[in-house]
C-alpha cells in the first residue's frame, strides 16, 4: 500500500509538470523560428526522455512487467523523494514563466527571442533542467524499480549532457557578450552565492 502512494505521488507530479508545459506548448506554436538545430540526435534524446520519465514508469506502475526489479526503500527515502517534487514543480513552472514565449522544448530560437535574465534566471542559467535533475533524482526514490526509477535519470541525463554546450553556444551565437556576462554571473543549475 505505501509503494502505491508513492507511485500515485510520480503520477501526479508528473501530471502537474504537463500541466505547468501545456499553456506554453500551445502558444508558442505560433512562434516563427529563426534558429532550429533540432537534428537526428536531439530528436532521439527528446524520445528517449519521454521514455525514462513518462513510458516505462507508467509500464511500471500499471503492469507487473517489470516486477523482477522491484526494490524495497526506507520510508524516509521515499519521503524525501516526495517532498523534493515540491522545489522541483515551483522552479518548472517559474522557468516557463519567466521564459514567456521565449520557451521551447527543443533547440530554437524564435523572431525576436529576448535573452531572459529576470526572476530566477538571475539566479540559475537554467532552472528547468534543475527542476528535471530534482525529479529524475526522485524518480527511483518513489518508484522502487531500478528500470522505472532509474530511467529517468539516464533518459535525461543523455538529454543534458549532449544540448547543454550546444545550447549555451546557440545564446552565445544569438546574443553575444550579453550571454557571456550573464554567463559569469550564474552558475548553469544551482544560484551562484556571491
Amino acid at each position: 500500500m505505501t509503494r502505491l502512494i508513492f507511485e500515485i505521488m510520480y503520477l501526479a507530479f508528473a501530471i502537474s509538470l504537463g500541466i505547468i508545459r501545456r499553456p506554453h506548448e500551445k502558444r508558442n506554436k505560433s512562434n516563427v523560428i529563426d534558429v532550429d538545430q533540432k537534428g537526428a540526435l536531439e530528436k532521439w534524446l527528446l524520445g528517449l526522455t519521454f521514455l525514462g520519465v513518462s513510458l516505462l514508469p507508467l509500464l511500471y506502475i500499471f503492469s507487473p512487467w517489470l516486477n523482477f526489479a522491484n526494490y524495497q526503500l526506507p520510508l524516509y527515502l521515499n519521503i524525501l523523494g516526495t517532498v523534493l517534487l515540491i522545489p522541483a514543480a515551483l522552479l518548472f513552472y517559474r522557468s516557463h514563466a519567466d521564459l514567456g514565449r521565449n520557451w521551447s522544448v527543443s533547440l530554437e530560437i524564435r523572431e525576436e527571442h529576448t535573452l531572459v535574465t529576470h526572476g530566477i534566471y538571475k539566479h540559475i542559467r537554467h532552472p528547468m533542467y534543475s527542476a528535471l535533475w530534482i525529479a529524475s533524482l526522485c524518480q527511483p526514490l518513489l518508484l522502487q524499480n531500478y528500470i522505472a526509477g532509474l530511467s529517468g535519470m539516464v533518459g535525461f541525463g543523455l538529454l543534458y549532457f549532449f544540448r547543454v554546450a550546444r545550447e549555451e553556444q546557440m545564446m552565445e551565437d544569438q546574443f553575444g557578450e550579453d550571454y557571456l556576462d550573464y554567463k559569469k554571473k550564474t552558475y548553469r543549475l544551482i544560484p551562484k552565492l556571491y
